[in-house]
């Protein structure tokens, strides 16, 4: 818990925090009964001459955000908490102090000029306070001080870095989330558009073919007919064609089809052409059939083509949807699952899948150059997941809207290589104002930061550096200058002899 200053603005019907300036003397048998004095000899504090006893009523705040001045304090009576403001506006409890315990020293020990938690009494707390000078006087002449003080703070440095973990996790996964919402909605929306369409054309067929069937087909009729359905199950579509070109060859076929007296010429030109039937293909339609019953087969044929189309952009919108999944499972595998291989490209493209709403609000443009082969890895669970999205979704916030970003794979032989093996070599590349150069040291390290206030957690490039280096034994370099930034993963083809155990920690 960090240091703290009395809030200065309280309502008159409020109790008030009540601080008493008073010699050391006069609360040392109160702060024998604690831990951290528990065996202290307060006559080899003669340095320490005066302390705060504050007494402070429930439910006050006795710092607000951003508190300038750090200062050490012991519990006497009561419990206080410390919570953190998020963004969102909510509270996340960090740590409590209830009676005999001591708080406030992370932010001195971890030199930190300011710390931005809010501390509030969860019952009426009696605690001595200590400047932060008297603090590391403290910390110097009292061994048993020195040892407890140290080990809260060992404690509250793990139980914040569980949290903030656990955090990241769940921003993570509401990001995931909606760019899942997204990704599922367009081909839902086109199937759900195509299914009520293929029942509007499944009556209009079944009219057609009844009414086609009132008079007995000959021989030459029939076959002509086999033909031409034939053509129109063999695929859902014709080879493409430019603009020009289609527009071209519907514009013909209206004309062809009108002037052989078909009904609705110019409606059903598009999905004729759009199957990749041809006027000469009709031909032999237009000489077996009666021009009423010419245009009837077509109208048909075409209630046909449509329905075929709409069953394969059905077909199309579940593929995705089933891609899209898929993709969700591979970056989210078990961790648990047996040791495999796994291709590396296929990971990238996964996450590419999971992130491609994203990339399509920015109107990000990918480039791929997939050279490395084998791009094999021998991984379990999700590691190499978490990797390329912390990685690929800090050069798309890096980059600006309508940019590029560049990911390439390659094999380095193992010739040079510090453990002695090939590896494959994995950059990601982004086109954005780059890292400020005092960063670049630090960006690896825990909590650290470049993004504003409340963007960012600090943990993203932690993790993935922990994870190339402990579970892969690889390495992980960047290079950085204004309007290009490139991360650079290698990982060994082979695990090293010694690296058995960073593999599948936990084995």
């Amino acid at each position: 818990m960090a240091g703290f200053q009395e809030k200065a603005e309280m309502s008159d019907d409020e109790q008030k925090i009540v601080t008493e300036t008073v010699p050391l003397h006069e609360v040392a048998e109160a702060l024998r009964q604690t831990l951290p004095f528990a065996e202290t000899n307060f006559a080899d504090l003669a340095g320490i001459g005066l302390v705060d006893r504050v007494r402070i009523p429930v439910g006050s705040i006795v710092e607000e955000t951003w508190a300038p001045n750090h200062t050490y304090a012991v519990v006497i009576e009561g419990e206080m908490r410390a919570d953190r403001p998020e963004p969102d506006g909510s509270r996340s409890t960090v740590s409590t102090a209830t009676k005999g315990q001591g708080f406030g020293e992370a932010p001195i020990l971890m030199g930190k000029k300011h710390s931005p938690m809010i501390i509030v009494a969860v019952q009426e707390t009696l605690l001595v306070r200590f400047s932060e000078s008297d603090f590391w006087k403290l910390m110097a002449c009292c061994p048993r001080f020195r040892k407890v003080v140290l080990e809260d703070m060992a404690q509250r440095l793990q139980a914040y870095q569980v949290e903030a973990l656990h955090r990241e996790k769940l921003i993570s996964l509401g990001t995931l989330a909606a760019g899942l919402m997204h990704e599922l909605h367009n081909p839902g929306s086109a199937a759900k558009r195509a299914s009520s369409q293929l029942r509007v054309n499944l009556l209009r067929l079944q009219q057609l073919s009844l009414r086609f069937s009132d008079e007995p087909k000959t021989p030459v009729q029939l076959e002509c007919m086999r033909c031409l359905l034939e053509h129109t199950v063999r695929g859902c579509h014709a080879p493409a064609m430019s603009t020009i070109e289609q527009s071209d060859a519907e514009e013909s076929m209206a004309e062809w089809l009108a002037a052989a007296g078909v009904d609705n010429a110019y409606s059903i030109a598009p999905a004729l052409v759009g199957i990749g039937l041809k006027q000469e293909e009709l031909v032999c339609a237009k000489d077996a059939f009666k021009a009423e019953s010419f245009s009837d087969a077509l109208n048909w044929l075409e209630a046909l083509v449509s329905s075929v189309t709409l069953v394969c952009t059905i077909e199309e919108s579940i593929t995705r949807i089933s891609d899209l999944v898929m993709a969700v499972k591979k970056f989210a595998y078990d961790e648990k699952s047996p040791a495999r291989e796994i291709d590396v490209h296929d990971s990238l493209q996964s996450t590419l899948t999971i992130l491609g709403h994203k990339l399509r609000i920015k109107g990000i443009q990918v480039e791929k150059d997939f050279a490395a082969n084998p791009a094999l890895i021998h991984t379990r669970g999700s590691s190499l997941s978490q990797v390329w999205t912390n990685l690929i979704d800090n050069a798309l916030d890096a980059s600006p809207s309508n940019a590029k970003i560049r990911i390439a794979t390659w094999i380095e032989a193992a010739n040079g290589n510090a453990n002695g093996s090939d590896q494959l070599a994995v950059s990601i590349e982004d086109h954005g104002e780059g890292i400020p150069p005092e960063a670049l040291p630090r960006i690896f390290e825990a909590f650290f930061t470049t993004k504003p206030q409340g963007s960012g957690t600090g943990l993203g490039l932690e993790i993935v550096h922990r994870i190339v280096t402990q579970k892969f034994g690889g390495v992980i370099d960047v290079q950085s200058e204004p309007g290009n930034t490139r991360f650079i993963v290698r990982l060994p083809l082979q695990v090293p002899a010694d690296c058995g155990k960073c593999v599948f920690p936990g084995r």
